[in-house]
C-alpha cells in the first residue's frame, strides 16, 4: 500500500498527470494518496504550472537536510556562544593528539563554573549516547586529567576535571611524540637503514625524537611544571620546605626545581 513519502516516480506520475490536465483528486486515487498530500506537493514546488518532478524531488530532499536533527556526536547548532567555544577548544585538543570524545568532555568539563558534571549532564549537553561517554571518561582517567567523585547523597558518579589537567596534556602530548620516535625508530632497524623506507623512519624517528626531548626538557623541566601545578593549586606563595611537603619530595629536588625554573625563565 502507498504511504510515506513521495518517491521519484510518485513525482513523475505527478507531473505526467498536470500535464494531461487532471485534478488534484484524480492524480491522488491513481497514486492511492491522499488529496490533501497531492494538493501541498504541487503548491511547494511551482504549482500547477509550473510543477517539475525532478527539480520537486531535489527541493524536498534538500529542506529535509537542513530540517534533519543533530546526530549523535555531531555539534549541535544551537548558537550558543559558550557551546560552540567549547567545540572549538575541543577541535583545538583534537589536534593536540586527544581523541575527539575525550576532548569535548575535557573541554566542556574545563570550562563547567563547578568543574565537575555527572554523566547524565555530559550526555545531554554533548548529545551522545552514554556509551560514548563512558568510554571518553576512561581514557581520561587511564591519563590522570579526570577522576570520580561519587556523590554523598545520591548514587551518582561525579566526573572532576583534575587541577593540574594542562599538565597532563602535555605529558600525553609528549608521549605521544616519543611513541612516534620509538615506533619510526623500529621500522627504520626492521626495514634497514639503507633503504629509502628505512632512511624515511629514521629520519621521522629522529624528528619526533627531538620534539619529544623539547617538550620534556628533561628531568628538570618535568619537576618544574610540578612544582607549577602544585603552586596554581595552592593558590599562594609556597616556601621550599612547603612545596616539598606537598610533593612528598626531598627539600633539595623542590629547590633543584625552582633553580630550573629561575634559570630557562629568562631564555
Amino acid at each position: 500500500m502507498p504511504g510515506g513519502r513521495l518517491s521519484h516516480e510518485d513525482r513523475l506520475e505527478i507531473a505526467a498527470g498536470l500535464t494531461a490536465g487532471l485534478g488534484y483528486a484524480e492524480i491522488a486515487r491513481q497514486l492511492g494518496r491522499p488529496t490533501s498530500t497531492i494538493t501541498r506537493e504541487v503548491a511547494r514546488n511551482g504549482g500547477a504550472g509550473g510543477y517539475r518532478a525532478d527539480h520537486a524531488h531535489f527541493a524536498t530532499a534538500s529542506r529535509a537536510r537542513r530540517r534533519r536533527p543533530a546526530a549523535p556526536g555531531e555539534r549541535p547548532r544551537t548558537g550558543d556562544p559558550r557551546q560552540e567555544y567549547v567545540e572549538r577548544f575541543a577541535t583545538m585538543m583534537v589536534e593536540g593528539g586527544l581523541p575527539r570524545m575525550a576532548s569535548r568532555v575535557l573541554a566542556l568539563l574545563y570550562t563547567s563554573d563547578t568543574r565537575t558534571l555527572t554523566a547524565a549532564e555530559l550526555v545531554r549537553e554533548l548529545h551522545v549516547s552514554p556509551a560514548s561517554i563512558s568510554k571518553a571518561i576512561g581514557y581520561l582517567e587511564r591519563v590522570g586529567m579526570v577522576y570520580r567523585e561519587p556523590d554523598p547523597e545520591r548514587r551518582l558518579q561525579h566526573y572532576v576535571i583534575a587541577e593540574d589537567v594542562w599538565l597532563k596534556a602535555w605529558e600525553v602530548s609528549a608521549g605521544t611524540n616519543l611513541n612516534w620516535a620509538e615506533t619510526a625508530a623500529e621500522g627504520a632497524e626492521l626495514l634497514g637503514p639503507d633503504s629509502p623506507a628505512g632512511e624515511r623512519l629514521a629520519q621521522m624517528a629522529a624528528f619526533f625524537g627531538r620534539l619529544s626531548e623539547d617538550m620534556t626538557g628533561g628531568a628538570g623541566f618535568v619537576d618544574c611544571l610540578s612544582v607549577l601545578a602544585t603552586l596554581w593549586e595552592a593558590d599562594q606563595l609556597l616556601t621550599v620546605e612547603e612545596l616539598a611537603s606537598e610533593l612528598e619530595w626531598p627539600v633539595e629536588r623542590a629547590a633543584d626545581a625552582i633553580t630550573y625554573a629561575v634559570k630557562n625563565s629568562s631564555r
